[in-house]
C-alpha cells in the first residue's frame, strides 16, 4: 500500500480549529497523483496520450477529529478499474501521528480525453503501469453501472 505524509498547516484547518473538508480532499488528490507519477502518469507523459483524470465521487467517512501540530499519512488503495481501464476506485485511510485510523475515503474516477472533452479508454501504456499496482483484496472489475449506484442520471444525459 502506497503511504504519504503531510503536516497539517494552518491554512488545512477550519473554523472549528480541525482539519477542514478541503483540506482532506487536497490531501487525497495529492496522494493519487504523487503515486501515478511513479506509475508514470506524470503531466508529461499525460500531455503526451492528452489525458486527464475526473472525479465522480468522493465519499468520506469520519471518525476522529484530527489538529494542526503532528504529521498525517494518507493511503491509497486500488479498489476496482474497468477492463478498458477508463473507471477507477480507490480507498483512502487517514492515520494520525500514532497510526490511529481517523477518516476513510472511497473514491471512483475516470479518465477524460482533454482534447474531445468526453471519457476515454487508458492508452495500453498505463494499463500496463495498472497491472503492476496492489489491488486491495475486494478488487473489482468496474462496469459503467458501478459509476451510478448512487444516484440517477437523467435520461436525456
Amino acid at each position: 500500500m502506497f503511504f504519504k505524509e503531510f503536516e497539517i498547516r494552518w491554512s488545512d484547518l477550519d473554523a472549528n480549529r480541525h482539519l477542514a473538508n478541503s483540506a482532506y480532499i487536497n490531501f487525497m488528490s495529492h496522494t493519487r497523483m504523487a503515486y501515478l507519477g511513479q506509475l508514470g502518469f506524470d503531466q508529461k507523459s499525460m500531455a503526451k496520450y492528452n489525458i486527464g483524470p475526473v472525479v465522480f465521487f468522493e465519499h468520506m467517512y469520519y471518525f476522529k477529529e484530527v489538529f494542526a501540530g503532528k504529521p498525517i499519512k494518507v493511503s491509497l488503495g486500488f479498489k476496482g478499474m474497468s477492463e478498458n481501464g477508463m473507471f477507477f476506485e480507490f480507498q483512502h485511510d487517514f492515520y494520525d501521528a500514532n497510526g490511529k485510523n481517523f477518516a476513510r475515503c472511497e473514491m471512483m474516477g475516470a479518465w477524460m480525453d482533454l482534447k474531445e472533452r468526453r471519457l476515454t479508454d487508458l492508452p495500453q501504456v498505463f494499463l500496463d503501469a495498472f497491472a503492476t499496482m496492489e489491488k486491495s483484496d475486494d478488487f473489482k472489475t468496474l462496469t459503467k453501472e458501478d459509476t451510478r449506484k448512487f444516484f440517477r442520471v437523467p435520461k436525456d444525459l
